[in-house]
């Protein structure tokens, strides 16, 4: 077995594939926050691919990490000289493996954030990109606005503060190069957030206000901020992953990435500065991301929603299982096909109802093993951004609301703590207590989930949703999430 480092490239089998380019030749020229394994198997990935081309060697990407989970990332890229192991799993349980190389560095904020500082303010640096989670855009679910109240954001307010979250260091950064004279760099997020570049500059913006008016006049007429749609599942890794890395491709990696076949990433072309030729590569590079966005958000997004309260409550505990069982899948391609998709724009070159059939098959791939624990995970900060728009959308058209309301009480049973063997459920949600708190209260106060106006705004007033919404509560309360399913779909 071969542990994974530059020098060992050339020693390793032939079932993996490893960069043919000069990795000593590529420079950085993207700073990208929140390398987990999505970047990993998504834009690092790209930009891997074009430096096979012989491209893009001005391009490499620092990774930077300002979270304290973000260190065993560190340790484990500086140790494998920013290489990691891609591992494609095919339905069929075939799995291609890839060496990729397109991280040239990674910095952990916390040890050196004059480091980070440094590379972020270099002419050389010209893009800033973010997979930073929903949460970490920090903007009220409800009513969009920027909400400073985190303690760390208070903490990078202060004047000559030293940054410890994403946006000090982004204002920072631009504070330092409007100082020096340096063309300020695009920030592009990658995020599953609906016109995810807007948020960002909303966001950024927001809170560069606080800290330097004249700053924040700077970024509003000199920084680009550019939408994005991206996706490709990509399930955490697992020890169970190294072993299998180790035992099929003989690399020792400390972590690797797993994914499925499928990857699509649309991108508008608004790069001040230049950006590497992702067009290249398959990347759709458009003038209008909104309605791949709006696509990937209400079917994929509010889809894997749908199918994970429900499928847990019923016993499953992988995504694969759920779309293997057709009462979901009806239930799945119901939602899509009847609330979901009539709330979309058209979408250049997409086949919605085959897309929507190539959503299931790829939830159903056996070896990805997507949990379903990790998609029920910080449902605060998805649900409201992913599904309550179609509600609102479909209620003010006068259209079917019963599916999606069902995904909302299924989240609210969720909530409660408790699954229907009796066993105790992991809620993990920044606001986990106040959402057990409600759930809790709901079997004698059936609206007391929904009367969180921060997470749903005014849909309790709503007679059509709540009577929707209390029907499929009261329902799941009493037989239970799959006999709820059942008698629904019959």
């Amino acid at each position: 077995m071969t542990r994974l480092t530059q020098q060992a490239l050339g020693t390793l089998g032939e079932r993996v594939t490893v960069p043919s380019y000069d990795r000593s030749q590529v420079s950085t020229g993207i700073v990208h926050f929140g390398v987990g394994g999505f970047h990993r198997a998504h834009q690092a990935m790209y930009l891997d691919r074009l430096l096979e081309r012989g491209e893009a060697t001005d391009w490499g990407i620092c990774g930077v990490g300002t979270m304290p989970g973000d260190k065993r990332m560190a340790d484990v890229l500086q140790a494998q000289d920013g290489l990691y192991t891609l591992v494609v799993k095919h339905p069929d349980g075939s799995m291609d493996a890839r060496v990729v190389g397109s991280i040239t560095d990674y910095l952990f904020a916390p040890d050196d954030p004059e480091a980070v500082l440094a590379v972020m303010s270099a002419p050389t640096t010209r893009i800033v990109s973010l997979t930073i989670t929903e949460g970490g855009y920090h903007f009220h679910p409800s009513t969009g606005e920027f909400d400073p109240s985190d303690p760390v954001l208070q903490a990078d307010l202060q004047p000559g503060a030293t940054p410890q979250s994403v946006f000090g260091f982004i204002t920072e950064a631009l504070a330092r190069r409007k100082a020096e004279g340096t063309p300020a760099f695009t920030v592009m997020s990658c995020d599953n957030i609906q016109g995810n570049g807007e948020v960002a500059h909303t966001m950024v913006t927001a809170f560069a206000r606080l800290k330097d008016p004249g700053l924040a006049d700077w970024v509003e007429a000199q920084v680009a901020f550019p939408n994005s749609m991206v996706d490709r599942i990509t399930p955490v890794t697992t020890e169970e992953d190294r072993k299998r890395v180790a035992e099929e491709f003989g690399v020792e990696d400390g972590w690797p990435v797993v994914t499925e076949p499928f990857t699509q990433w649309a991108l508008e072309d608004h790069f001040p500065q230049g950006r590497p030729a992702y067009e290249d590569v398959g990347v759709q590079v458009v003038a209008d991301v909104m309605p791949y966005e709006l696509m990937k958000l209400r079917l994929l997004n509010a889809s894997h929603q749908a199918l994970c309260y429900l499928g847990y409550l019923s016993g499953y505990r992988y995504a694969h299982e759920v779309c293997q069982d057709q009462l979901f899948v009806d239930f799945l391609l119901g939602y899509m096909r009847e609330e979901g998709q009539p709330t979309l724009r058209p979408v250049p070159g997409v086949d919605l109802d085959r897309y929507e059939h190539q959503l299931i098959e790829r939830f159903a791939n056996p070896e990805i093993r997507d949990t379903l624990a990790r998609l029920c995970a910080e449902s605060s900060d998805r649900i409201p951004k992913w599904l309550v728009p179609v509600i609102r959308e479909e209620l003010a058209a006068g259209g079917p609301i019963e599916r999606s309301a069902l995904v909302v009480a299924s989240w609210a049973r969720y909530a409660e703590g408790v699954d229907e063997q009796g066993q105790p459920i992991e809620v993990v949600d920044r606001l986990r207590d106040r959402l057990m708190e409600r759930a809790q209260r709901q079997r004698q106060e059936p609206l007391a989930f929904l009367q969180d106006r921060s997470l749903f705004g005014d849909l309790v007033d709503d007679p059509r949703f709540v009577a929707a919404y209390t029907k499929a509560l009261d329902s799941l309360h009493s037989v239970g999430a799959r006999a709820t399913l059942g008698s629904w779909t019959s």
